[in-house]
């Protein structure tokens, strides 16, 4: 009996690993790809990616449709690949959505909303990206008033299950 365990073990390791190892060495594919400017390629892989719902894979895309670079520019299409990162939780992605709310770059402009992304990106950032976020939530948090801050963190607290904010 341990004999079949093991052998059915380690193939239910390898597909759970392989996916995400999958989806490393084509993210790696992509870095390369866009360190050598070949944008249109990197976003042919990334649209695949995106839409399997690699969140990574859909804030580059997201980045690339907001400077147009490989793709045409379209600021509601980058908002668009944002959310869907932001909503699985990508800092960065929470961080772009919330200054496209700031300037209105494919979404409507919302100084709440984009305090909402901006402080989940603040909260849960990497400790070298974190004073960044933190300085550009501030920054919009100088337009509001404090019932729109209060408002903006409330809304960060209910997320993820406030999902349509």
């Amino acid at each position: 009996m341990k004999r079949m365990l093991r052998p059915f073990l380690l193939c239910l390791v390898f597909v759970i690993l392989a996916p995400r190892q999958g989806h490393a060495t084509s993210l790696r594919t992509v870095n390369d790809l866009i360190a050598r400017g070949d944008f249109a390629a990197a976003g042919v892989m990334l649209i695949t990616m995106a839409e399997r719902g690699n969140a990574r894979a859909q804030t580059m895309l997201g980045f690339l449709y907001e400077t147009g670079q490989g793709v045409p520019q379209a600021y509601d299409a980058a908002a668009y690949w944002y959310r869907h990162a932001a909503e699985q939780g990508d800092t960065a992605a929470q961080y772009r959505l919330g200054l496209a709310y700031d300037k209105g770059h494919g979404v409507p402009r919302d100084d709440i909303a984009a305090y909402k992304w901006l402080n989940l990106a603040a909260a849960r950032a990497p400790a070298h990206m974190r004073e960044r976020y933190t300085r550009l939530r501030n920054a919009v948090a100088t337009k509001m008033t404090r019932h729109q801050i209060a408002l903006g963190q409330w809304h960060a607290l209910r997320w993820p299950q406030e999902s349509d904010f």
